[in-house]
């Protein structure tokens, strides 16, 4: 049975809302450098389970490019050989995209498994563009938009090689993140845009302006939280991850911006809400909205006042991330609304 155009839409949307929700996994469990090499996973294309596996061995075969773990140091092997009874250097070369060697097996496959799912969503995206080469005559937008989500999902896991090559830089994982939030914007509009009827609401000037605004609000709540983030991964430095209660001790400036600019954004986007009740417009999923802003608070007043409870972190992100790409398809539904004169 053939697969529509618009379902493969879907399942790519699906697959990088999956990625995003494991790489909220990998920031909460410190997995970020579970994989210290990239695309492989210290060399390997399914990583190590212990780590004698990446200790020296006579008698043992190595392929180039596996890596081993000698004086808390990365070696990789130079070409394909076997190991003697005595250490060899002249068949190793160090690592030399950053200094970190440390293997940590629950660490690894949480990053490899994040990595596999991108790799699926890459693959979903590529089956999607071939799928669009039926729109090239009459419909090229759809085309190249979806050859472009390919571009993007390549870009974005360049973007991720450099995050694993910079020690996990704050300022890359927030670009990392915001690049995944473009790709979720691409794969909706290609699935607004090939839906068939479109169910035909009215047109709204100041309502589009105003989801267009909170989606906006949404993004950069989203990457302020990213620096929040990056201090509590500098606290669990400091006072270790059994001390949850210390993480928030203390917190720096984007912590209260962060807190305080989440204020803006439920009055926001209830009184969106508010208005598309009172005017009638048919907008349901402004309502999704203000589902997903209400748990999105509880989640972050759970991190906050019940000291970071288990998978608390990972479903903040993953809820922004679901509430930007609601205001982003509704922001879609405005803008091609009914524009006729509204009949008396």
């Amino acid at each position: 049975m053939q697969i529509s155009f618009r379902k493969i839409a879907k399942i790519s949307l699906v697959l990088v809302y999956l990625v995003i929700a494991a790489g909220a996994i990998v920031r909460m469990t410190g997995s970020g450098m579970g994989c210290p090499d990239w695309p492989k996973c210290f060399g390997y294309l399914i990583p190590p389970t212990e780590a004698s596996e990446l200790a020296w061995e006579p008698n043992r075969s190595y392929e180039k490019g596996q890596v081993i773990i000698v004086s808390e140091a990365l070696l990789v092997a130079k070409t394909d050989f076997k190991t003697e009874d005595t250490f060899l250097a002249d068949h190793w070369e160090p690592y030399t995209k950053h200094e970190y060697a440390i293997f940590n097996p629950w660490h690894t496959w949480i990053e490899f498994i994040n990595r596999l799912l991108g790799a699926l969503a890459g693959l979903g995206t590529l089956v999607l563009a071939i799928a669009s080469l039926r729109f090239w005559r009459k419909r090229k937008t759809i085309t190249v938009l979806s050859f472009l989500t390919v571009f993007a999902m390549g870009f974005q896991a360049w973007l991720g090689a450099t995050v694993v090559y910079s020690v996990l830089e704050p300022v890359k994982i927030t670009i990392h993140m915001v690049m995944a939030l473009v790709i979720v914007a691409l794969l909706l509009y290609i699935t607004y845009t090939t839906k068939t009827p479109r169910p035909t609401f009215r047109y709204d000037r100041q309502l589009l302006v105003l989801i267009g605004l909170a989606a906006l609000l949404s993004m950069v709540q989203i990457v302020m939280g990213t620096q929040v983030r990056q201090f509590v991964d500098h606290r669990i430095d400091v006072v270790g991850e059994i001390a949850k209660n210390l993480w928030l001790q203390d917190p720096d400036l984007w912590f209260y911006v962060h807190r305080s600019f989440s204020i803006l954004v439920v009055l926001l986007n209830g009184y969106i809400a508010y208005r598309v009740y009172k005017g009638d417009f048919g907008y349901t999923k402004v309502f999704w909205v203000l589902g997903i802003v209400f748990l999105e608070v509880l989640s972050g007043i759970a991190m906050f006042y019940l000291d970071f409870p288990f998978a608390s972190q990972p479903l903040h992100l993953i809820l922004a991330s679901l509430l930007f790409g609601t205001q982003f398809y509704l922001v879609l539904e405005i803008f091609n609304g009914d524009k006729s004169p509204k009949s008396l």
